[in-house]
C-alpha cells in the first residue's frame, strides 16, 4: 500500500445537514487519487456555504512520523500576511488616523524625494526624480513601483528577516523605484511593509503588537504569531517537494523562511511569514466573510469598511483586481470571491454576499502544485451547488406539509 492510503482521513469530516457519507464525496475526489500515489503528503480542506461547512484532513503532516495532519497543526502561512497588514491599515482608516490617498512621506518622512529606474547598463543605473507621488493605497496593492523585497534579501533571513519594519522602510525609501507609481503592477513584499510602517508610525506600537491587540486576540487566534515555540515547530506541518507521479519528499527549509524560526533575532514581515493553524484562518477569513464581524461575536471592522476597501479592488482601470492586501475582485459581483493564497500553495478565499468560504493548507514546493489549488476550487464548487439543488427539493416539499 503506497503511504497517501495510510490516513485519507484524519480529522472529522462536518456536518451541517449531511451525512459523513455525503460530506466527505466533494473533497475526497479531489485529493484521494494524489494520495493514493503519495504525490500529495497531506492536506486541509474547508468549504463553508451559509452554516454549512465541510472540514476534511487528509494524509499527513509528517508522513515519515506518520502523524496526521490536523486543523491545530501550525505552518507557515507565507504572503497570506498581507491580508492581516491589509485589516490594520483598514482599521486606522476607519479610526480616521490614516488617508489611503496620502503620500506615504506624509508618515514616514524619508520618501519625501523618491527616484524611478530609467536604465541600467554595466552596473550604472539612470535615475529620474518620480513625478507621481507614492501613496500608502499603492503599497497595499502593488502599484507603487517598488521591488519584490530588500537587497539581499535571502541573505538577511527571508521573510523572517533580521531587521524591523520601521528600517525596511528606511531602505526602501534610498532604493530607486521600478517605474511611475501607480502606473504599472509589481507585486512587492516590501511595499506591504512599508504600509506596515505607516501603522506602526501612527499607532505608535509595532505592527505585529497591533495586530496581536487588534486582530489575533479579539478573535480568539491564539496560535498564530512571529515566534513559534519549540512545541509548534515541532509540530508544523512538513515542507514537501511535489513532482507529477512521484513520491513527495520532504524538502529542506525554504531559504526565504530559514530557521531559527522563534529566534529573538526574527523581526516580522507584513509581507509574508506569520505562523497559524486552519483553525486560525478559519476565524480571520470568517470575520472578512461576514463583513467585519466575528463567528464570536466581536465586531473588527464596520460593513461599509471590509465592502469598500478590502472586498473590491483599490487599483487602476486596466488592472487586475486587488484590495488592501488581498486579491479583490474589480467588479462587486453576487459571485465575486476575495482573500489570498501563499508560496506554497495555501490559499484562503471568500464570497461576503453568499456567506460563502473555500480553504485549502498545504505545504508543497516544485512541480504544478498550485494547480492543486484549483482542484480544490472545483470541488468547493460542487459543494455549493448542492444547496441549490436541495433548495428545490425543500421548496416541494414545504407543500406537502
Amino acid at each position: 500500500m503506497r503511504r497517501g492510503v495510510l490516513a485519507a482521513v484524519a480529522c472529522a469530516m462536518a456536518l451541517g445537514g449531511f451525512s459523513e457519507e455525503q460530506a466527505t464525496h466533494f473533497a475526497q475526489d479531489a485529493w484521494e487519487p494524489f494520495l493514493k500515489t503519495g504525490e500529495l503528503p497531506g492536506a486541509i480542506s474547508v468549504f463553508y456555504d451559509d452554516g454549512r461547512e465541510e472540514i476534511a484532513c487528509f494524509g499527513y503532516a509528517d508522513v515519515e512520523a506518520k502523524r496526521k495532519i490536523t486543523l491545530d497543526d501550525p505552518f507557515q502561512q507565507c504572503s497570506q500576511t498581507k491580508g492581516f497588514c491589509g485589516v490594520t491599515a483598514a482599521m486606522l482608516v476607519e479610526a480616521g488616523k490614516i488617508r489611503l490617498d496620502d503620500s506615504v512621506s506624509c508618515y514616514l518622512p524619508e520618501f519625501e524625494n523618491l527616484f524611478v529606474k530609467v536604465s541600467e547598463t554595466n552596473g550604472v543605473r539612470t535615475l529620474a526624480k518620480a513625478k507621481n507621488k507614492l501613496t500608502v493605497r499603492m503599497c497595499l496593492n502593488h502599484t507603487g513601483g517598488l521591488p519584490f523585497e530588500v537587497p539581499n534579501f535571502h541573505a538577511m533571513g527571508g521573510w523572517s528577516r533580521r531587521m524591523p519594519l520601521r528600517s525596511v522602510a528606511a531602505v526602501m525609501a534610498s532604493e530607486p523605484l521600478l517605474f511611475e507609481p501607480g502606473t504599472k503592477v509589481q507585486y512587492s513584499n516590501a511595499g506591504i511593509d512599508i504600509a506596515a510602517a505607516v501603522v506602526e508610525q501612527v499607532s505608535g506600537m509595532r505592527w505585529e503588537t497591533f495586530l496581536e491587540k487588534r486582530v489575533f486576540k479579539p478573535l480568539g487566534m491564539t496560535s498564530s504569531t512571529f515566534w513559534p515555540t519549540e512545541d509548534q515547530v515541532k509540530r508544523r506541518i512538513g515542507f514537501y517537494r511535489y513532482a507529477a507521479g512521484k513520491l513527495a519528499v520532504k524538502a529542506a527549509p525554504n531559504p526565504s523562511m530559514q530557521p531559527p524560526f522563534g529566534d529573538d533575532r526574527v523581526f516580522p514581515s507584513a509581507g509574508a511569514g506569520l505562523w497559524t493553524t486552519a483553525r486560525d484562518q478559519l476565524k480571520f477569513y470568517k470575520m472578512l466573510m461576514n463583513l467585519g464581524l466575528g463567528e464570536n461575536g466581536v465586531r473588527l471592522l464596520k460593513e461599509e469598511t471590509v465592502r469598500n476597501l478590502l472586498a473590491k479592488s483599490s487599483r487602476p482601470a486596466g488592472f487586475e483586481g486587488y484590495s488592501l492586501g488581498l486579491i479583490a475582485p474589480v467588479e462587486d459581483r453576487e459571485d465575486a470571491w476575495f482573500g489570498h493564497g501563499g508560496a506554497w500553495a495555501n490559499q484562503c478565499l471568500v464570497n461576503w454576499h453568499r456567506k460563502q468560504l473555500q480553504l485549502l493548507v498545504v505545504q508543497l514546493t516544485g512541480g504544478n502544485c498550485y494547480a492543486f489549488r484549483e482542484r480544490n476550487a472545483q470541488a468547493a464548487e460542487k459543494f455549493f451547488k448542492t444547496r441549490i439543488d436541495q433548495s428545490g427539493v425543500e421548496a416541494y416539499t414545504g407543500r406537502l406539509k
